[in-house]
């Protein structure tokens, strides 16, 4: 009677065991077999990564091939582009101005900075070309990347430009540009009330961390922050003193300039540009390194700098270049077409 028990409990207690081994082993098997079987049917799309965004596609970006006759149907995949979040009337605005100009890497480094304004709200993106005409490069870019824009152009004399100046220190990289900028803000709410936000000057060819967009963005007059890879040095950064004041400036080339700080190293309140329509970098009678401080000193004194970047002890900005392709094979036995845009 005692071994009947056993068996019975043991039994009892195998039983259920064994039916969810088996349920387990089965049932992922049959459903991967299931959906696979659809997928391959029904030539499963990709879908949007975002969603809080509709999907967009771009006509002729599939990256699929015709099947061949008689072979099996290949799924079709397309490349979706993503929209950055709505505008939003309660958050400052962010005007980004880009001084670009034509080179073998304008594209790759339009592009790159193109993905990075996708992801900060508000943000309208004012694009000068330093040249006499808008390019078409630069204005399929533009349309393609699904951000607020503007797009202008403006030639630099040659007598200005970087190694055909007659004066070595009348160098000026993006300084029309930059003004040109400002020129379409100015003209942009002559007539309307300013709104919030800040006017950020960002080079192509820079790095930005997102968090810098977000540390600008509610800028009373102008802030400041450090900028890695200038000067010679892993950063420069403004002085901070203990009560959150800007005292002066750790940089190794002429520490001495009333705000010697790197054009990625700032940002100034839109209602402020709007309120001084006279200030704007200069040209005449300023040397290589002072072009900030030619706009900055009409805007703001040292005592009124607004350190961000957790008081200038965080790097969020990074003064990289690409670095120049060689191209020593260039129009050798026809490659490569000059068709096809790089």
């Amino acid at each position: 009677m005692l071994r009947r028990r056993n068996l019975l409990t043991t039994l009892l207690i195998a039983l259920p065991w064994g039916l969810l081994l088996t349920l387990w082993h089965q049932y992922p098997t049959t459903r991967y077999l299931s959906l696979l079987r659809k997928e391959t049917d029904e030539n499963v799309t990709a879908k949007s990564l975002f969603n809080s965004t509709s999907p967009v596609r771009e006509e002729g970006l599939s990256c699929a091939r015709q099947p061949a006759v008689g072979t099996a149907a290949k799924i079709i995949r397309s490349y979706v582009y993503a929209r950055p979040p709505p505008w939003s009337d309660t958050l400052p605005a962010i005007f980004v101005i880009t001084p670009t100009y034509t080179r073998p890497v304008q594209k790759a480094e339009l592009t790159r900075l193109a993905n990075t304004f996708l992801h900060v709200q508000n943000l309208h993106w004012v694009v000068v070309e330093d040249s006499p005409r808008r390019t078409n490069l630069v204005s399929n870019l533009l349309e393609k990347a699904g951000i607020n824009f503007t797009h202008l152009n403006v030639e630099t004399p040659k007598s200005l430009k970087v190694g055909l100046s007659w004066i070595p220190s009348h160098t000026p990289r993006g300084t029309l540009q930059r003004n040109l900028g400002l020129h379409w803000l100015r003209e942009n709410f002559r007539n309307t009330p300013p709104p919030e936000g800040v006017v950020y000057f960002a080079d192509d060819d820079n790095t930005y961390s997102l968090e810098l967009f977000e540390e600008m963005r509610y800028t009373k007059k102008v802030s400041v922050w450090p900028v890695a890879f200038v000067g010679g040095l892993r950063f420069e950064s403004p002085k901070v003193s203990p009560a959150g004041k800007v005292v002066g400036w750790k940089t190794v080339f002429d520490p001495n300039r009333p705000f010697a700080i790197d054009m990625a190293g700032f940002a100034i309140s839109i209602r402020l540009i709007l309120e001084k329509p006279h200030a704007s970098f200069k040209l005449d009678g300023v040397k290589g390194g002072y072009q900030e401080t030619s706009l900055l000193k009409d805007l703001v004194t040292i005592d009124g700098l607004e350190p961000k970047a957790a008081n200038c002890t965080k790097v969020l900005v990074w003064h990289t270049r690409t670095e120049r392709p060689t191209l020593v094979n260039e129009g050798k036995r026809g490659f490569t077409d000059p068709r096809v845009e790089v």
